[in-house]
């Protein structure tokens, strides 16, 4: 069976032999990856090529490294509302030398899942993996940010043509191409009961598999420890755009360090607030909602509360994790995110946002904690049931871990994708 993946990104297999830096999100592709080339000489074996996107001579290169053939193509991952036909020349040719039996493509958040679908034709033998729903996701945008700052745009924003209103519509733009996307394929592959329903609204025609992902190696290792945890402390994986939550939480800390004044909070990702890495001055790349969360800081009296850690890769996303009291995920929409799975698996007490696939991956009140989207009330009594009790907290921990273990299972995920293609490949 010869299978084509088509990426999102250079998996570390093929950039650490070139010596370039690449991503370390995506623990699932590189576990399914070491596997298959375990398995080449097995009789479940496959031949696998794996396409992504890549700058330069690698863009239009093929290279094998330990059984798996790698094409780059090239994509403006800068401005994905933007479809590119040239892409299709591109993976013509990659169809046209691979010569797969089926094309599994992980996400449709892109214009290289639509332009791939397009060119390979082959609905029946197309697997689509979704990540998020980009529909959703536009409709969910602003997570109830005051109409004023949904207007409101910076210096930043009106030279990068990228205010809130404007990053709204190219989400609209990129659920076109979704929708597109998830109309042209025959199968499906999902996790929760969320994004089943919403691609069942676009295509019910099309065959749905539930497949779980496995989460990064080294969180299958370690264990929370309340006693190693920094008291009251919150970490928050991301919070550079709406739809992730941030200002909820920072209009809930207030009434948190009334009661627990050593309170902190820790924020991971793009540092929006601060210098960062940056070489521009602030006023020259702040957005207007970073802005926002800079005004209701200074409100509340919240500077010395709050610690932007910049970008951090999985070890030190680990660190944190154990470090931390609790993980928070207060996002408006998810399907199935990653970092709440690495919380769970360390066993990290958490409190999430009632929304999307979340409920399909945390047990309320036995896993952790769930709150109403957007409400940052209940935000704060959610976390309030953790810190007030401590031995219960450490149940949910281990809960959530024993939890994930079994939906995060390397060796099951594995052996369900396989049967997938099996299933696929017989025309079953």
């Amino acid at each position: 069976m010869r299978v084509l993946w088509l990426c999102n990104i250079m998996l570390p297999a093929y950039a650490k032999p070139h010596g370039i830096e690449c991503s370390v999100r995506e623990g699932w592709l590189s576990g399914c990856l070491s596997r298959v080339i375990q398995g080449k000489d097995t009789d479940e074996a496959i031949t696998l090529g794996v396409c992504f996107p890549a700058a330069g001579e690698i863009a239009v290169s093929k290279e094998a490294i330990d059984g798996i053939t790698y094409y780059g193509f090239s994509e403006d991952l800068e401005h994905p509302e933007v479809y590119d036909e040239t892409l299709e020349n591109r993976f013509h040719e990659i169809l046209d030398v691979f010569k797969p039996d089926i094309v599994h493509i992980f996400g449709t958040e892109f214009p290289h899942a639509l332009a791939m679908l397009k060119s390979f034709g082959t609905p029946s033998r197309t697997l689509l993996g979704i990540q998020g729903i980009c529909s959703v996701i536009a409709d969910e945008y602003m997570a109830g940010l005051p109409g004023a700052v949904q207007r409101s745009a910076t210096f930043r924003d009106i030279l990068k043509k990228d205010s809130l209103l404007q990053q709204q519509e190219k989400y609209r733009l990129r659920a076109e191409h979704e929708k597109e996307a998830i109309r042209l394929t025959g199968n499906i592959t999902g996790r929760t009961a969320f994004d089943r329903q919403e691609t069942a609204k676009i295509n019910p025609d099309a065959r749905y598999f539930s497949m779980n992902e496995t989460m990064r190696p080294c969180f299958y290792e370690g264990h929370w420890d309340e006693k190693e945890a920094e008291p009251h402390s919150i970490f928050l994986s991301q919070g550079d755009y709406p739809l992730k939550g941030f200002h909820f939480v920072l209009e809930a800390l207030p009434g948190l360090i009334e009661k627990y004044p050593d309170a902190h909070l820790y924020v991971a990702g793009n540092n929006i607030i601060g210098k960062g890495k940056s070489r521009y001055p602030y006023f020259l790349r702040a957005s207007a909602y970073a802005k926002y969360i800079k005004k209701l800081i200074r409100r509340g009296k919240l500077k010395s509360f709050v610690t932007m850690t910049g970008s951090l890769d999985d070890l030190q996303m680990k660190e944190r994790f154990l470090k931390s009291s609790i993980f928070l995920c207060p996002s408006v929409l998810e399907n199935s995110p990653n970092s709440l799975g690495e919380a769970m698996l360390l066993g990290v007490p958490a409190v999430a946002a009632k929304v999307g696939g979340i409920p399909d991956m945390l047990t309320d009140k036995r896993d952790g904690v769930l709150f109403e989207k957007g409400n940052p009330e209940e935000l704060k009594k959610a976390i309030l049931q953790i810190w007030d009790e401590p031995v219960i907290a450490a149940v949910y921990g281990d809960n959530a871990r024993e939890h994930a273990r079994i939906t995060h299972d390397a060796d099951a995920n594995y052996e369900r994708l396989m049967e997938i293609y099996r299933t696929i490949d017989e025309g079953k």
